[in-house]
């Protein structure tokens, strides 16, 4: 059985069936919420974006097809490897701990994809946000797309199996100590494979804690790529504006 102990993101996300279980993932509804969040920002002609947790840099591709000046960062080494063949004069893409502070200030700062609540140390998410508000010029908005937790926790399907180019991904989800833990095993050439992710069920509440203590001012909730209003009880997003 070939299973990782490092941190589950550090190994999963820099396997390439990470990126075949989720490669359905729904790119026009990604598009349709970079449309709205950008024009409900006003983020300027040419604005500088820092895309945060970026993967393989789809997300930064379509920001600087918009006319933005956009910078992904990923720790996945072998993601931005993949996203640096898509570099041009004002899109860039580097490997960083997007716990720390990048250097650099922006016109926003995108964290998308509930790329957030990661981490071993529960102290790095508020170093997260520290260092959000780090990489932002005067006029700048922070934005974390998160799942909205109650409503994952309150629908969540215990196990199922989906097939992707003839591997059979089970998936076994639960919720323990605070956490959405998911199991995912899968066999290929013979060769057992299992990761773990594992994202803490933050809450608006727990942002709003986090958001005081970082000194950052959250602006506005939003609980779908629409931007429409968020409920606790049926959003199936939590988007949180901030600066």
């Amino acid at each position: 059985m070939a299973e990782d102990t490092q941190q589950w993101y550090a190994s999963w996300f820099d396997t390439p069936f990470y990126h075949i279980l989720y490669k359905d993932r729904d790119h026009s509804e990604a598009q349709m919420f970079m449309d709205n969040l950008t024009e409900y920002l006003n983020v300027p002609e040419h604005g500088k974006i820092l895309d945060l947790a970026c993967g393989k840099g789809r997300h930064s591709m379509y920001l600087n097809s918009l006319g933005y000046d956009v910078t992904g960062v990923d720790l996945s080494e072998n993601s931005i490897a993949y996203a640096k063949q898509f570099e041009n004069d004002t899109l860039h893409f580097d490997v960083h701990d997007m716990c720390k502070p990048y250097g650099k200030t922006f016109d926003a700062v995108f964290n998308l994809f509930t790329s957030f609540g990661y981490f071993e140390n529960e102290d790095d998410n508020l170093k997260t946000i520290k260092a959000i508000k780090a990489n932002l010029n005067d006029y700048g908005f922070g934005v974390i797309d998160f799942m909205n937790s109650d409503f994952v926790i309150n629908n969540l399907v215990d196990e199922d199996v989906k097939t992707v180019e003839g591997i059979d991904f089970h998936q076994k989800r639960r919720v323990e100590d605070g956490y959405i833990i998911k199991t995912i095993t899968f066999n290929v050439n013979n060769e057992d494979y299992s990761f773990q992710e594992r994202v803490k069920a933050l809450t608006l509440t727990d942002f709003e804690v986090l958001f005081e203590k970082a000194g950052v001012h959250l602006l506005d909730v939003f609980g779908d790529y629409k931007l429409n209003r968020f409920y606790k009880n049926t959003s199936e997003r939590l988007v949180m504006v901030f600066k």
